[in-house]
């Protein structure tokens, strides 16, 4: 159907094209009741499909999670128990 449609654009405006006068004027008044048309269409495709079924329920999902989930918590380094970081030696290391 969208071939069909743009097949007979396609050629009503090869045929105006060649008929006109001033074809630039022509050219650019089609080229905006094209961008119109296509503009249009696409919002009333966007509003009759719906989404996916599961869409709706993953994104709420996934907010859910991001609420529960908490900022790491910063670790003090110099705590008890800690291992003290090594200073770079004279030579490299091993591994």
């Amino acid at each position: 159907m969208a071939l069909l449609v743009t097949g007979t654009w396609a050629y009503a405006l090869a045929q105006f094209t060649v008929l006109a006068d001033r074809p630039v004027g022509l050219l650019a008044g089609a080229a905006v009741v094209a961008a119109l048309l296509l503009a249009t269409l696409l919002a009333f495709r966007v509003r009759a499909v719906p989404g996916a079924p599961g869409v709706g329920r993953h994104a709420t999902r996934l907010r859910a999670r991001a609420r529960c989930r908490r900022v790491p918590r910063q670790v003090d380094p110099d705590a008890a128990g800690r291992p003290r970081p090594r200073a770079p030696g004279v030579h490299p290391s091993a591994a």
